[in-house]
């Protein structure tokens, strides 16, 4: 990466870094026209970085080929308007072949999902990051950090060996393990994302993240952004205000294990016309008795 392509990458990590939903249709393929106009309501709506085959996006649900077709759809409709951060992951082979198609189709950044494998060492980790990321030497590489055994130090490590390596979404549901994980690894040698989205982002920001993730945003951005514009500004009474207004609909998806977090979000699309509510398994659509429930919570935001 050149010094200005490292420059525009880390400035893009730290904003709200939008997980889009991925739309079907009643036969089960792509909805590649709902997803445009989600994708084009995001931009319009002021989102300026994106992440196809995000958890959000029911990553784990997609064949690989509609993985690169939404990666490619994404790129094309954000040319020229957002940064493009592809979810990646699996086996290695296919992380590297999903991180050079990623690259061959125009985007900037890929974010490496958590492995699956049950057992994972602290060295391993970094060799399994490390692989990538000497794949695609052009790309930002960024860690999507779950597990909370993995020690800041390897992060640093990781960085030492690969300097594309230059920012970390971090998924811990806890604030101050955060903050000893960034200091550790490296405060300033990487971005910090807030990986639990909105409910976490206040927290998280005053351990050293600069930027959150969102599902939410594919609801309502201008909320979404009225977070970002908060905690940037250091007016943590003002993101708390927005926090209050999102906690009933974050606290649905989070509940049980976050079973319904992509429900919710699809089911809040499908009640503003959006898009079909459907999803893949292991997910699953509400209960119609809930509906009416989710679409009363987003009724009165800014949409």
């Amino acid at each position: 990466m050149t010094s200005t392509d490292l420059t525009q990458s880390r400035d893009a990590l730290a904003e709200v870094v939008a997980i889009p939903v991925t739309p079907f249709t009643a036969d089960d393929t792509l909805d590649t026209d709902a997803h445009r106009l989600l994708l084009r309501r995001l931009l319009d709506g002021g989102v300026r970085t994106v992440t196809p085959n995000g958890n959000t996006g029911e990553y784990y649900a997609l064949a690989p080929d509609e993985r690169r077709a939404v990666t490619e759809l994404t790129i094309e409709e954000a040319a020229g308007r957002a940064t493009v951060l592809v979810g990646i992951g699996l086996e290695v082979p296919a992380a590297i072949a999903a991180a050079t198609h990623a690259r061959d189709a125009g985007a900037q950044m890929v974010m490496v999902h958590q492995p699956v494998h049950p057992y994972v060492s602290q060295g391993g980790w970094i060799d399994y990051h490390r692989a990538i990321a000497e794949a695609v030497p052009e790309l930002g590489v960024v860690p999507y950090i779950r597990n909370a055994q993995l020690a800041g130090e390897s992060l640093a490590a990781l960085g030492e060996l690969c300097p594309n390596v230059i920012g970390a979404k971090y998924a811990v549901p806890d604030a101050a393990r955060f903050a000893a994980f960034a200091r550790d690894a490296g405060l300033e040698r990487f971005v910090w994302v807030a990986g639990l989205a909105e409910l976490y982002a206040p927290s998280y920001f005053a351990g050293g993240a600069t930027g959150f993730t969102s599902g939410l945003v594919n609801v309502a951005p201008a909320v979404s952004l009225g977070m970002l514009e908060a905690l940037r500004a250091g007016d943590y009474a003002g993101a708390m205000k927005v926090w209050e207004q999102i906690r009933p609909f974050e606290e649905l998806r989070a509940a049980r294990q976050s079973a319904d977090n992509v429900t919710v979000v699809k089911e809040a699309l499908a009640a503003l016309g959006l898009c079909r509510r459907d999803l893949r398994p292991p997910s699953r659509a509400l209960p119609e008795e809930q509906r009416a429930a989710v679409a009363s919570l987003v009724a009165g935001w800014a949409i």
